[in-house]
């Protein structure tokens, strides 16, 4: 198994003929989830902190919609968001970056009981990836504009106590990517590298 480089990630990407909406948002995660990652490896010595792999987390969180965009049938499509991209990836030599993707979705901090087995178990890289994706929409914003997009797009997508129990297990995962980044969340933004990966990958197309 082998993470793929950035160029290579932004192939996959490609392959799947993302729209330019896509496109935004899939860059502002991976450049934000890039800076949160560069931060948290300066720190990591220092604090004798396991080291983190910044490639599996720039490609698992530029990767982490995939699924989104798969063609009808694909059986990677008919499973849960986050899932079918992990499986997606996973067909293609791929499964090391399963597990950050998997865990993205916003829909996990609903359910109180998963959502702690999650943190009981949850590497740096699954957590920075998923914090990233409540960071960026289309481009990098605090998070409560982010659950204020999700409302209005999903009116009746949670009921209120739901809705109130995911940002606040939002903000608790807030708080843990940033503490070990050493950053206050207001402090937080994107390494930019999707524009020239991008621009490589189309170039050998």
């Amino acid at each position: 198994m082998t993470v793929p480089g950035r160029v290579e990630a932004a192939e996959l990407l490609l392959s799947l003929d993302p729209p330019a909406w896509f496109l935004h948002h899939a860059r502002a995660v991976a450049e934000v989830a890039a800076w949160l990652a560069a931060r948290t490896a300066a720190g990591a010595g220092a604090t004798g902190r396991r080291a983190i792999d910044r490639p599996l987390v720039e490609a698992a969180a530029l990767l982490h919609d995939a699924d989104k965009l798969l063609p009808g049938g694909d059986p990677a499509g008919a499973r849960p968001h986050g899932e079918g991209s992990a499986a997606w990836l996973a067909m293609r030599g791929h499964p090391e970056l399963g597990p950050a993707v998997a865990a993205h979705p916003v829909t996990r901090l609903v359910d109180g009981v998963a959502y702690r087995r999650w943190t009981s178990t949850a590497t740096s890289e699954e957590r920075i990836v998923a914090y990233a994706d409540k960071r960026a929409g289309q481009r990098l914003e605090p998070m409560a504009a982010r659950f204020g997009s999700w409302a209005r797009r999903y009116p009746d997508g949670w009921s209120p106590a739901q809705a109130a129990a995911a940002r606040r297990r939002a903000e608790e995962l807030e708080a843990d990517v940033c503490r070990a980044a050493g950053v206050e969340p207001t402090q937080v933004r994107r390494l930019r590298w999707t524009c020239r990966a991008l621009r490589a990958a189309r170039s050998r197309a």
